[in-house]
């Protein structure tokens, strides 16, 4: 049950951060509800699974630029989702970029604030 509803908010945190990201840059078009949920699931699968795989073949490369590198494993990540969902689309390099950093603001406060939440909670317990 803990295991569902983390993958919800995951995939909620990843909804939220990709309607910012087109709300910020006019060259992040996506069209929705459909697709953007349809693209929440994807990015947050592909993080799951997809983004440990490029990490492991990207080690080299991150290593020699000193963790830099890493940040172009997230860029990928949104590729593929950008790729794999119809009606989404992301216009230029900076954009994405732009739309990877977005994202990742996103989800740290969307996780600062659960953290927040559960600390709350269990000092009512």
């Amino acid at each position: 049950m803990y295991l569902a509803v983390r993958l919800l908010v995951a995939w909620g945190a990843n909804v939220l951060a990709l309607i910012v990201a087109g709300w910020v840059f006019s060259g992040f078009m996506i069209e929705w509800w459909w697709p953007l949920l349809l693209a929440g699931a994807v990015f947050s699968l592909a993080n799951v699974f997809l983004k440990p795989l490029l990490t492991f073949i990207a080690i080299p490369l991150i290593i020699l630029t000193f963790g830099v590198a890493y940040f172009f494993v997230n860029v990928a990540i949104l590729a593929f989702t950008v790729w794999v969902v119809p009606h989404f689309s992301i216009d230029g390099f900076w954009t994405y970029v732009g739309a990877v950093i977005v994202m990742w603001l996103v989800n740290v406060a969307v996780g600062r604030l659960l953290r927040a939440v559960e600390g709350n909670e269990a000092a009512a317990v």
